[in-house]
């Protein structure tokens, strides 16, 4: 599972565009617990989600020009420039060029083979989230592709991603973790796109798991304030209870609340 403890390739940030910033905070709220906090006067708009003045993601209002809701998840880099031109070179594309952030880092918006957008966040001032994996914060995610040994090649080139196969009935997951860091370092998983019928029709995407002490409690709450269910609370034997939920404005992101380990 994921900590604060970032190196290079693994998830460090997360935020979401929505149409209605004020309604999403309202959401997100009421469901983990979070507080909006505005990232100054010259952020335009972006603020971050406080979790027990703690930050847990990021989120902006945006336009439909800049895409539908949605969460965008951000993986380390050392050099912004360099894994943009990495990804280029793995037949991805650039969506939006490195750029310094006010003095707090780099960050890019990139795509993969198959069209999904991601991000990458070079560190300076900010490191990253300041909490992952307790209740209410970023603990997995995973990337619906249409092509799993494509999508591990184009990481592995791009960030030096190595996978492991894990059974399971009816199948193997395949995890994925930062070079050289072995299980402990996992922090997500390559799923088959036919593995989500809800998503036949969208296309490629990632999904970013957040931790909840009450995975049916926190559908039950998602519904009454708006958000849809895309898969009803199911046990995942080993792995915890989960459940996929899209907020009010179509963003899709999943809960869980994982099985104690050791």
């Amino acid at each position: 599972m994921l900590t604060t403890r970032f190196v290079t390739g693994a998830p460090n940030w997360i935020d979401v565009g929505t149409p209605d910033i004020d309604g999403a905070t309202s959401f997100y709220g009421a469901l983990f617990g979070w507080q909006f906090q505005s990232a100054g006067p010259d952020s335009g708009g972006y603020g971050f989600f406080q979790l027990d003045g703690k930050t847990a993601a990021g989120g902006m209002q945006t336009t439909p020009e800049q895409g539908p809701p949605s969460w965008t998840v951000y993986f380390q880099s050392p050099d912004a420039e360099a894994t943009a031109k990495a990804v280029e070179h793995a037949g991805g594309t650039v969506l939006m060029q490195p750029m310094d952030v006010m003095g707090e880092g780099h960050m890019a918006i990139l795509a993969d083979k198959a069209g999904v957008p991601f991000g990458v966040w070079q560190p300076a001032r900010l490191k990253g989230l300041d909490v992952a994996g307790d209740p209410g914060s970023l603990c997995w995610t995973e990337l619906y592709t249409p092509d799993i040994a494509a999508a591990a090649a184009f990481y592995h080139s791009v960030f030096g991603w190595d996978t492991s196969g894990v059974a399971f009935p009816g199948g193997t997951y395949t995890c994925i973790n930062p070079a050289d860091a072995g299980d402990e370092g996992m922090f997500g998983g390559l799923v088959p796109l036919a593995d989500d019928p809800t998503e036949s029709e969208s296309g490629a995407y990632w999904l970013p798991y957040f931790e909840v002490g009450d995975t049916d409690a926190v559908l039950s709450r998602a519904q009454e304030l708006g958000g849809t269910v895309r898969m009803p609370a199911t046990d995942a034997e080993g792995v915890g209870r989960v459940a996929k939920l899209a907020d009010p404005y179509g963003a899709r992101f999943a809960v869980i609340k994982s099985a104690p380990h050791g």
